[in-house]
């Protein structure tokens, strides 16, 4: 049997989108239905999946694969915090996480939200 994450829990919500909303990367709410990048240190909402015409379609929930930089968290729960280049790192105050996977090499985390 293979192992599968995808499509549990997904939650995808349309937004508007700043500029600095990019696809691949989380973001937070930033004003009113709109989201931005975010700083490092950042609370993000969820990780964006598409930005077409002004708006970002943001999954808010479930599975999802994102790069992350600093110090690796270990498998279970983490606190997790953006780290101000699209992806996530493990900080003291955040975004609590189930980490299934972290990869040191590929410098990436599967999480759930």
């Amino acid at each position: 049997m293979a192992i599968s994450f995808g499509s549990i829990g997904e939650k995808y919500v349309t937004f508007l989108a700043a500029d600095s909303a990019k696809k691949g990367e989380v973001c937070k709410v930033s004003a009113n239905c709109t989201v931005a990048g975010c700083a490092a240190g950042d609370e993000f909402c969820g990780l964006v999946r598409e930005v077409e015409s002004g708006r970002a379609g943001v999954q808010l929930g479930g599975y999802m694969e994102v790069a992350c930089s600093g110090t690796m968290p270990s498998v279970g729960y983490a606190t997790m915090a953006a780290d101000g280049n699209g992806g996530v790192k493990a900080a003291q105050s955040g975004k609590k996480c189930l980490i299934v996977f972290a990869d040191s090499t590929a410098k990436m985390v599967g999480l759930f939200l």
